[in-house]
């Protein structure tokens, strides 16, 4: 699922191509992507599109008169930039949305779709799809501390909740955590002072270096390759793979359909946490240490 990273990159493309634009029409292929009746996406139609920002982990489309487009990318979404007019994609097209110079189309890949597009008018309204995290660039550490402390969670949750945190999902929750060099599993009530001071910055720290790497590898070109993991990444993606800091092979802990990576000597005092469905598997010889798995 595209994070504040990805997001971010998306935005500030579309507002170099479109801002200031007239949407010319709003086509929509999929029956299952438009989630509210009124406004009508003909309302929205020839419009001028004044503004974009990020509302968590969703795309917000301004337009005059006080209209708004809410766009949820979920796992599978991602935008292309077209020739204006272009024709929406067989299979894996959702919509298309026609500017004067160009169509952004919207794709979803995989055969659940759960992309979802929102209409609304009047500013007061973006409340209702706004799930409460808090922005990391808005808030002081000590409004931080109080967010983590609020439910007793583990950090990879209460980093990915985005009740909790705006923006933030698996992939560069990994990356944070093993920056701060804290453990994915440690409890949100029982961490110390200076782990949430390294944990705050670290957030900040990483959330800017991809936001700012992704936007010098993108360039002036639309963001075609908008992926979870990046050659590039510390610990997510990179199972088994040495950690760039220490050389101890990543390790991961699955869940449904979900992983956590993490460095098991600098995150977790060289223990390995415990993997459901291995562990369940393995019972007593599931290892414990890097020196038992290294055995």
């Amino acid at each position: 699922m595209p994070e504040y990273p990805d997001i971010q990159v998306y935005l500030r493309r579309i507002e170099a191509l479109v801002q200031g634009q007239k949407l010319q029409t709003i086509r929509i292929r999929s029956p299952f992507l438009l989630r509210t009746t009124q406004p009508q996406p003909s309302n929205l139609e020839h419009r001028t599109l004044i503004s974009t920002s990020r509302l968590g982990k969703r795309l917000v489309f301004e337009f005059s008169d006080d209209y708004f487009m809410i766009l949820h990318l979920m796992v599978g979404g991602r935008l292309h930039w077209s020739k204006a007019g272009a024709a929406i994609q067989a299979k894996i097209g959702l919509a298309a949305f026609d500017f004067e110079t160009g169509s952004l189309m919207l794709t979803e890949a995989g055969t659940q779709k759960r992309a979802s597009l929102h209409m609304v008018q009047g500013k007061e309204n973006l409340s209702l799809f706004d799930p409460g995290g808090l922005d990391v660039f808005s808030i002081t550490e000590a409004q931080f501390a109080v967010r983590l402390a609020s439910e007793n969670h583990t950090l990879k949750r209460s980093l990915t909740d985005p009740r909790l945190f705006s923006g933030i999902g698996n992939a560069y929750s990994d990356e944070i955590l093993h920056a701060a060099k804290l453990s994915p599993v440690l409890q949100t009530q029982k961490m110390k002072d200076e782990e949430i001071t390294i944990l705050f910055r670290a957030t900040r720290e990483v959330l800017t270096f991809w936001e700012v790497k992704l936007l010098q590898e993108t360039g002036d070109v639309f963001p075609e390759k908008v992926t979870a993991f990046h050659k590039d990444m510390a610990a997510h993606g990179k199972y088994n793979k040495p950690c760039p800091v220490c050389g101890t092979p990543i390790q991961r802990i699955r869940y449904a359909s979900n992983e956590t990576n993490y460095c098991p000597a600098c995150q977790t005092g060289g223990k390995l946490l415990a993997d459901r469905s291995l562990s369940r598997l393995l019972k007593s010889d599931w290892p414990r240490s890097i020196e038992a798995l290294e055995k």
